[in-house]
């Protein structure tokens, strides 16, 4: 091993010779704003990098990277399979245009500056779960044979840390086409990165328009291009119930059609192929008020054929069918996190029909009451197998007394929830539909850019309880033809407010500090393979109005 480090759960951040020599660099350098750009069209004072890491030193020097660029590895971890397997994508979107080109001899013989990449991991845990450790450093210096550390050398203390750190480098490697070579520049790099959100999430859709399995990979590749790493999966709603379950296999007779579903398989795929992004994947059901598609299978379900919904809350029966279906989905979701739903819950036939109407006079409860009912008991079924309880806000609108005080509080319908909810000792997700609904069109990326989770909490112990934020692609007018372009760009401009310091990204005008980089992300995106819609579009996912340059729409 290059480095190794004493096994411990609850590594110290790089204290190691890496680290020592990192910091040593910084106090040197500082972090400077000034350098040679690889375009004379980019603003040379800007740092391309999406999001912008915590902290920057650069310099001037051209560096070339070898189009056979090996890996080494170090520490406990550093022999993970997620590790390699993301070396050799990251290797593949670096190298897409270096493949079979002449390599010619510059410097003496030695035409590369950059042949290998070191990756250092202290912890050999693979577990992803909420507050997973990201943060990681990275250097990227020409090794003249003096230093201790030279070339390219991430360390973080788990695999996912080393997953942020390479995506960074990735966005550090720049084709030139004048001389066919892989290049960095502003070098040396010295970034130490961590995120300020441990919860960065984006929703996705897929009960108002299937999606296939590929389109939800390609998802999840592009989000951890902008550091995202929750998939908030809305698997079911009232249109469709697409999701096998095999404790009641008629529930998915409630899809669309026997071609729009997802076996257990297919979900199983899904969750590990996001895990070796770093990505976790919340599942939810959302109940009882979006819930119509359920009965397609199990009409009992609902209170009555002109009563769909909410679910009949008067039959134990329903609740069966919540608790196995949570008993089936926990053998695929590990993610301490599911998702109950319990928004826009109209109770109004339930009170209109018989058999419901006397249940509620029987137990002198109102429609409201039953509403409370229902959302704790499946809150008591979640808890039970040892899950935590997100809720929209609703649940917490109207009876936050009595919610279980594990509740996370997921805010949607505008500002001001997650300031109340944390100063009652809840923990909420940010996700003001205002400006973090992606399929509010005519939301610019700025709406999204300066939208900020913590506005109005001033107590250091109450921000710690917002968890962070996530971007909701409902998928109402999105399906496979038009959903990566509702999500990207600006999704990641949400992205770099989680990720980055906020006194760092809302100083000066962001139409000169964020929109030239957010234009060259989108850029970056797209040469990625992600149908990218253009920045400043009128709405969002609108086509090009007319010939330009990338870097310009």
């Amino acid at each position: 091993m290059l480095f190794t480090s004493s096994k411990n759960p609850n590594p110290k951040p790089f204290l190691t010779i890496t680290h020592i020599f990192f910091t040593l660099l910084l106090a040197l350098f500082g972090s400077r704003t000034q350098g040679h750009s690889s375009t004379s069209e980019l603003d040379d004072s800007l740092v391309y990098i999406w999001p912008l890491p915590s902290e920057i030193s650069f310099g001037k020097d051209t560096l070339i990277v070898d189009p056979d660029l090996s890996l080494a590895v170090g520490g406990e971890g550093g022999k993970s399979e997620i590790i390699r397997a993301a070396f050799d994508r990251y290797r593949g979107i670096i190298f897409k245009h270096s493949h079979g080109v002449s390599r010619f001899k510059l410097r003496g013989g030695s035409v590369y500056d950059i042949r290998k990449l070191t990756v250092i991991v202290n912890s050999d845990s693979e577990e992803l779960q909420l507050g997973a450790d990201e943060s990681y450093s990275l250097l990227v210096a020409r090794n003249d044979g003096r230093s201790i550390v030279g070339e390219a050398t991430i360390e973080a203390n788990t695999v996912y840390g080393a997953l942020r750190g390479l995506e960074t480098f990735s966005q550090l490697c720049a084709f030139d086409y004048g001389t066919k070579t892989v290049q960095v520049y502003k070098a040396p790099w010295y970034i130490r990165d961590k995120p300020r959100f441990g919860y960065r999430g984006l929703l996705l859709d897929t009960s108002r328009h299937y999606l296939p399995i590929d389109v939800i990979k390609q998802v999840i590749e592009s989000m951890s291009y902008a550091k995202l790493n929750v998939l908030h999966w809305h698997i079911i709603d009232e249109q469709s119930f697409p999701l096998e379950v095999p404790t009641y296999p008629n529930l998915w007779k409630g899809a669309y059609t026997k071609w729009e579903r997802y076996t257990v398989e297919d979900a199983y795929e899904i969750v590990n192929f996001a895990k070796m992004r770093g990505i976790n994947v919340m599942a939810e059901i959302d109940i009882p008020g979006h819930a119509e598609s359920w009965g397609a299978g199990y009409p009992d379900l609902w209170p009555s054929p002109s009563c769909r919904e909410p679910l009949d809350v008067t039959k134990n029966f329903t609740f069966d069918v919540v608790s196995g279906i949570l008993t089936d989905m926990r053998k695929i979701f590990p993610f301490e996190l599911f998702h109950l739903g319990g928004d826009e819950v109209n109770t109004d036939c339930w009170s209109s029909t018989p058999h419901v109407k006397q249940w509620l006079q029987d137990h002198k409860m109102t429609a409201k009451d039953a509403y409370q009912y229902f959302v704790l008991r499946a809150q008591e079924i979640a808890v039970s197998k040892n899950w935590t309880p997100v809720n929209w806000e609703e649940t917490f609108n109207t009876f936050a007394a009595n919610l279980n005080p594990r509740t996370v509080v997921h805010n949607w319908l505008g500002p001001g929830v997650c300031p109340k909810a944390v100063a009652k000792g809840f923990r909420c997700i940010f996700s003001n539909q205002g400006v973090w609904y992606l399929d509010h069109l005519d939301v610019p990326w700025e709406g999204l850019y300066n939208a900020e989770p913590l506005e109005g909490i001033n107590n250091a112990s109450e921000q710690e309880l917002v968890l962070g934020g996530e971007v909701c692609m409902w998928g109402e007018t999105a399906d496979t033809s038009n959903v990566q372009q509702t999500i990207w760009p600006r999704a990641a401009a949400a992205a770099e407010r989680l990720w980055s310091k906020r006194e760092t990204i809302s100083m000066g005008n962001t139409t000169l500090t964020a929109l030239p980089r957010l234009h060259y992300f989108r850029c970056l995106l797209t040469r990625r393979g992600v149908q990218a819609a253009p920045v400043t579009n009128k709405y969002g996912r609108s086509p090009p109005t007319g010939p330009g340059s990338c870097y310009e729409q």
